[in-house]
């Protein structure tokens, strides 16, 4: 079956000597592994087209009893050249690409995820709020979406307790806003240092709680200092 479908490249790495093999977030597929033969020869290159936040149009031969799909076209769909000349946008939009490829099932379509993540990564390009509050959007979005929404009263769980996201001044506020998923309509509460911490850890150990193998994210160590400031 011929898939023709939007993706987002999540990470790529070489495969033989002039291969990669491209991890990406697909609109109508969901997570896929794409085979870009010839990607790193000189006639002509492909890999600048499969570099981790790339927004792309592919086309790719599926068959359902392979892990790894051969890719036939692909084409630019749009750039983001201002998330790269900004260092806490950068780091977070390359955290948010880590905890996507590491939440996600293989072929587990999500489009309305899918278009959040678009929405984001636009919205950091155009510097359209803070980063902070863009990167704590697509957590809730994210664990929204995968079936485990914050419900912000809840604090048990087997074996967790969370602290209280109400706890800050405008904590509680904020997250309850960034849960309506409306990201033309972003809380403008003022942030206090106590908010940080608080939204910050909240999503952060819900994310841990309900996804293995989270804790090991290194861009996630970064994002979090990041978060803090």
């Amino acid at each position: 079956m011929i898939i023709h479908t939007p993706v987002i490249v999540l990470k790529s790495f070489p495969y033989g000597d002039t291969s990669l093999i491209a991890r990406c977030f697909s609109e109508d597929k969901g997570k896929i592994s794409l085979i870009v033969k010839g990607a790193r020869s000189k006639k002509p290159p492909k890999s600048a087209q499969f570099q981790p936040l790339s927004y792309i149009d592919v086309i790719y031969y599926n068959k359902s009893n392979r892990d790894l799909q051969v890719l036939s076209k692909v084409n630019f769909r749009e750039s983001w050249p201002r998330i790269l000349d900004d260092l806490r946008s950068i780091t977070l939009s390359m955290a948010i690409l880590e905890l996507t490829e590491k939440t996600l099932s293989d072929e587990d379509p999500h489009p309305r995820l899918f278009a959040t993540l678009v929405n984001v990564f636009r919205a950091f390009n155009e510097k359209k709020a803070d980063p902070n509050i863009l990167f704590w959007f697509y957590e809730c979005a994210l664990l929204t979406h995968l079936g485990f929404q914050p419900i912000l009263d809840q604090l048990e769980f087997p074996g967790l307790t969370l602290t209280d996201p109400n706890a800050g001044p405008n904590s509680g506020l904020i997250l309850a806003s960034l849960l309506a998923e409306d990201i033309e309509n972003l809380p403008t509460d003022i942030v206090t240092p106590i908010d940080r911490k608080i939204i910050g850890d909240y999503l952060w150990t819900l994310l841990r709680y309900h996804f293995d193998g989270l804790a090991k994210i290194k861009s996630m160590d970064v994002a979090r200092k990041i978060l803090a400031d």
